[in-house]
Order: structure tokens, then sequence, then C-alpha cells
């Protein structure tokens, strides 16, 4: 049974657009109260009741744009963050194409400085580091920063703001990119950021942004990706009319496939010197005839995410009506908006497989599903694993082929739950 407490000065409620401030705002989703996503919680205190926080989306009438109603204290959700980017090897190899990439394209002078928001362990300035970069990390996880540090990647333990820019510009020269790979859209006040970086950024630098990116979410219904850490979800269109309102103008996108198809943006100075690539222009014509300005395309979203709860809780039942003992792989963030939402706890899920220690002997948020490592699977051995790390679902099921040929199955819960 969950014991649940709510703290409204922890959360406020957004009465306008980020992008572009107007007032018109209608809720399209909403997945009720839930703790914030990686509040993984230990053993000792599993009777102490949790912080739950409305989950709800809404739609601009003025501009389109898809965001979270309620914000919850950002220093409440990074500060004691346990999520360690590097634990993965597809993020370590798809950062360490982004580096390359980069720094060919652009060919700026060797010893140039890069600064990364929300830098987590060190997980790109390490390739960038590693062709002749400057490297700086700005991350409010203290614990993780801490580590970074240690392996020799200088990170300020902070959040990113107009001071903080300012210091690094006077003590460490302008910066001629400045990244921010899967933390845009965690951030409330973009005005601020957008800010900083204008006044760090080199003139002709580059500011780089990974983020989910809305359409994809929509036609793949990864909904599990809405959750309090990510207040905001793009779409080319959007992301433009915010920069061009702040002085800032992107330049070129592309996608990549993380976190299920994310956006890469190209951004600069409004009027810099980067040319502008007909991939914008085509990105938002493929948006508008996807109906992303539409509101009817995200009150159709909500429907498919309640069809897949039907669909997924129905094979689950069946599954534990037949005795068959079920685990889960990947204590995700993604996974526990899934559990909470789906109502999926330790009677149905016996376990959380994890690779990263950091997790590993805490219990998942809400569901209180304990996180073991991969071990688990020999020693208590499933007959079905639920992926919730859906988008390494590949790696996941190699790696487990002793699993599969004891005649375990696996069951990737998106787009639709099926059997693997």
């Amino acid at each position: 049974m969950r014991t649940t407490r709510s703290e409204s000065t922890l959360c406020k409620n957004k009465t306008f657009c980020r992008v572009c401030g107007g007032r018109r705002l209608e809720t399209v989703i909403s997945l009720g109260a839930m703790p914030p996503a990686n509040a993984f919680t230990k053993k000792e205190k599993q009777n102490v009741p949790e912080l739950l926080f409305p989950l709800a989306c809404t739609f601009c009438h003025a501009c389109g744009f898809v965001g979270l109603l309620d914000i919850v204290s950002p220093e409440l959700l990074f500060g004691n963050y346990v999520y360690v980017s590097s634990t993965s090897p597809t993020f370590v190899a798809h950062f360490e194409e982004f580096a390359g990439s980069v720094s060919q394209r652009f060919a700026f002078p060797a010893g140039s400085l890069i600064l990364d928001i929300g830098s987590n362990d060190g997980i790109l300035l390490r390739p960038f580091k590693g062709r002749g970069w400057r490297v700086l990390g700005v991350d409010p996880a203290t614990a993780i920063a801490a580590q970074a540090n240690e392996n020799g990647i200088t990170t300020i333990p902070a959040f990113f703001t107009p001071g903080l820019a300012h210091t690094v510009r006077v003590t460490s020269g302008k910066a001629h990119v400045i990244s921010a790979t899967s933390v845009f859209p965690h951030i409330d006040d973009l005005d601020s950021v957008i800010a900083g970086v204008k006044d760090l950024l080199h003139d002709n630098g580059v500011f780089i942004i990974e983020a989910y990116y809305l359409p994809d979410i929509v036609e793949k219904r990864l909904f599990d990706t809405i959750y309090h850490e990510h207040l905001s979800y793009f779409t080319v269109k959007t992301l433009a009319t915010l920069l061009a309102r702040l002085g800032m103008e992107m330049f070129d996108a592309e996608k990549t496939d993380t976190h299920g198809g994310s956006l890469r943006a190209f951004i600069q100075k409004k009027n810099g010197p980067h040319t502008i690539c007909a991939a914008v222009a085509q990105f938002i014509a493929n948006e508008n005839r996807a109906r992303m300005g539409d509101i009817e395309t995200f009150r159709a979203f909500a429907r498919t995410i309640e069809e897949n709860k039907r669909n997924l809780t129905g094979l689950l039942s069946d599954l534990k009506r037949q005795e068959k003992r079920i685990a889960a792989y990947g204590a995700a963030a993604k996974g526990n908006t899934l559990l909470n939402y789906f109502g999926i706890g330790a009677d149905v899920i016996s376990y959380v497989v994890d690779d990263s220690p950091w997790k590993q002997g805490l219990y998942t948020p809400g569901m209180k599903i304990p996180v073991v490592a991969a071990e688990a699977l020999e020693s208590m051995p499933p007959d079905y694993l639920l992926i919730l790390a859906w988008n390494f679902a590949e790696p996941i099921m190699r790696k487990c082929s002793a699993f599969r040929e004891r005649g375990g199955k696996f069951i990737i819960p998106v787009p639709e739950p099926r059997i693997a």
C-alpha cells in the first residue's frame, strides 16, 4: 500500500507558456499524482510517506508548445540525483560520436573551451578533452559532480545561471561550444539560461541542444518520457520560437536515436556566421504535416496511453494467473512513470535489475520494487523480463542471452506491449 503526502511549497503551478508567454494553456495529458521519477528510497525508509506531485501536460493555444503544468523544485529533483550516464555503453558511444562530429565540423582553434550544462559524470566532456579541448562541466548533483572532478573532468556543482556564466567568462574566457544534452527540457526559466549562454558564448560559437523530440514521442507512443524532470517537449518550431524571442537562432537540426528519437539543434547568436541550413525549414514542414500545432493530436495521444495501460496490465495479470514470475530490467525514470501510472507494483514485479551501483539496493519510487544487480537473474530467475529501459532493449536482450536460453521471455512495453 502506498503512503503518500504532497508538499505545495516544493511545487508551483505554471500559469504561462515558457516559450511565448501565452496564458491560454489547456491540459491535454494527465497522469495523476506520482513521486519524482528518480526519488529512489532506502530500505529503512519504506514506511516514510513519499512526496507526490501532479503530472500533467498542457498545450499552448498561442504557439503549440507542450509542457508540464506543475513545476517541482529543481533542488529536490537534482540535488541527490542517482542517474549516471556512463553506466550505459550506448550513451558512451553516442557522446563519443558527438564529440567527434562537432570537432570535425566546426574546426575551432586548439584549446577551445566547451562548457556542458548538466554534465553528469563528464560522459560528453571526456571525449572532448581527449581531442585537446578545455572542458568545464556544470551540474547540481553534488555527489556525481564530485565523482567527475575526481576523474579529471572539472565540474562546478551548481545550476547554470547568468551569474555563473559571467564568472566563467571572466576566469576562463568565452566558450566556443556550450552543450545541453538531455537537460534543456529540465529547465523552467529558459530565459535566464539563454541569457547566460549569450554572455558566455563566443560570437562564432555554437550552442548545441539534444532533447526529446515531441513528434517521436507522439508517433511512437513514448508517454513514459513524461515525468517531473522533463518540463518541455519541443518541436523544432516551438524551440525556434523560443530562441527568436531571446535573440538566438537555430541554424541546423538533425535527429539522433537516443531515447527513442531525439532532436539535436545547432544554435548561434542572431545573425551569427553559420549558414542556416534547409533542414530547419524541412523539420517545421514535417511537423506541420504531423499536426503538431493541433490540440486534437495530443488528445488522441492521451487515448493511446490508456490503451497501452489496458493492454500491458492485462498481459501481466494473465501471466500472474499462470503463476509466472515477472521481473523488470532498467530502473529508468521512464519506467517509474509507467509503473506508477499503470499501478504495477511489487505484487506483480519481483525486482528490477539495473546496472548502476548508484541504484542497486534501493527501491523504486512509489511502487517500492527492490532494485538489484543482474546476478538476481541467476539466483532468482524469472519467467518474464519487462524491459522498462526500452530504448536499450536490443543490448539488454543480448546481455541476457542466458536468460533467454533457459526459456525466459522479454516484454517490451512501448509503443505497444509485445513479447519478444
